[in-house]
């Protein structure tokens, strides 16, 4: 949050984890982060990473590290958000050289900021809620049970 006006990560842009997130999942977003057409202001984010399983873990790590070397893409945009308590997250334990602690925001401007940059359209359905910013552009929630995959 840089400015009061910079656009929020778009839908194409964030993985929310849980323990049931696949492997390929967290790869194609790590692909799209790494790719040549990621220079267009794309923040591409992984929410709850530290939810992955192990094993999705562990390949997080090796696909991250492996593109990330291989990649012509200088500055690409990669956040990855954990639970700054959960100590036990392999996610944690293999990106901790990039840790970054956010500065403290109060639930006041918090919710300020979020009014200024989404809107809810009327009519919206409570299972998939497009929000309407600044930039004329929507953030959708899309809840699936096989996300990434067209389904």
């Amino acid at each position: 949050r840089h400015t009061e006006t910079a656009p929020l990560p778009s839908y194409d842009e964030v993985l929310v984890c849980t323990p049931d997130t696949e492997e390929e999942e967290v790869e194609l977003l790590i692909r799209r982060a790494l790719s040549e057409g990621s220079q267009d202001q794309k923040i591409f984010c992984l929410l709850g990473a530290d939810k992955l399983v192990y094993k999705v873990s562990e390949r997080l790590e090796f696909h991250f590290f492996h593109l990330a070397h291989s990649s012509s893409v200088p500055n690409y945009r990669f956040l990855i958000f954990c639970n700054a308590k959960a100590h036990n997250s392999y996610v944690i334990t293999a990106f901790d050289a990039y840790k970054v602690t956010f500065p403290y925001y109060d639930k006041m401007e918090i919710q300020s900021y979020l009014k200024k940059n989404l809107k809810v359209p009327s009519g919206t359905a409570p299972v998939a809620q497009a929000f309407e910013e600044p930039h004329q552009q929507n953030i959708k929630f899309v809840f699936s049970e096989r996300a990434g995959m067209g389904e």
